[in-house]
Parts: structure tokens; C-alpha cells; sequence
């Protein structure tokens, strides 16, 4: 393919799609295409553990703000997340194998960013975010801290 691949990927897809659709083998970019093959699987677990990183942070600012008003918003995005995430695992059922191992990568990282949101608006948590702690349920689940 001479270097489309560098110059044009969206053409380099379409010609490699339509070479696969053809059964032209002589025409398929071997390397590339594992490349990108591989590239889409690490692309759904970035998103995965992305969404498990907002239910958590969102999780954690429920149970430690003492604020009452964004709470809302909180519980929408861990019920937007919950469902990306859903979608995700229909599509990339292998995924669900490393739900509980990206839970427990994501905390401390959930953390972290819960900690920052809550300074940035001059929050004290009521409990101390380093003994927060969620299992695969209470992160996929209908778990949310009570509203206080």
C-alpha cells in the first residue's frame, strides 16, 4: 500500500475493507491491519475503565461531600457510566473477565480526582476518601450512598 497507511488512514481502512470484502490478499497491509485490530480492543477497555473511573469518583463524592445540590447530577453520571458501560460489555462481553481488577486499578486514581473536585469547591469530606472502598457490585449495580 506504499505508505497510504502514513498519509490517509481513513482511505487506507476503506481500501483494506473492501481488499478483505474481495478476498484480494496481495492488496491487505498484514502489519497494519493487526495493528488496528489490536488498537480496537484497547480502545473499548480505555473506555471501560474510563466509565468505571467516573462511576467511582461520582460514587465517592456522594458518600464524602457534605454538599446537597450537585448530588443529582452525581447519581445521572453514574447512571449514564453504568449504561456505557453495559453497552460496552454487549458488544466486548470478554471485557466483563477484568471488571474486578479494573475496579481496584481505578480507585486510587477516583480518588484522586474526587479529592481535587471537592477542593476546588471548598469541600471537606465527611468521611476520608482513603477509606472508600467499592466492589464490582456497588459499582455496576443500583448501589448509590444515601442522600444526607
Amino acid at each position: 500500500m506504499d505508505g497510504l497507511y502514513d498519509r490517509d488512514v481513513a482511505q487506507w481502512a476503506s481500501e483494506q475493507a473492501r481488499a478483505l470484502r474481495e478476498h484480494d490478499h496481495a492488496r491487505l497491509d498484514y502489519d497494519h491491519l493487526a495493528e488496528e485490530i489490536e488498537s480496537l480492543a484497547r480502545a473499548d477497555r480505555r473506555a471501560l475503565e474510563s466509565h468505571i473511573a467516573t462511576v467511582l469518583q461520582h460514587l465517592m463524592k456522594l458518600q464524602a461531600s457534605p454538599a446537597t445540590d450537585p448530588r443529582r447530577g452525581w447519581q445521572d453520571s453514574v447512571i449514564e457510566a453504568r449504561a456505557a458501560i453495559r453497552r460496552l460489555l454487549r458488544d466486548s462481553p470478554s471485557l466483563r473477565r477484568d471488571l474486578s481488577s479494573i475496579v481496584q486499578a481505578e480507585i486510587a486514581e477516583a480518588r484522586e480526582l474526587a479529592s481535587r473536585s471537592l477542593s476546588l469547591y471548598g469541600e471537606t469530606p465527611r468521611v476520608s476518601l482513603d477509606t472508600l472502598r467499592y466492589d464490582e457490585a456497588q459499582v455496576f449495580g443500583d448501589w448509590f450512598s444515601p442522600v444526607i
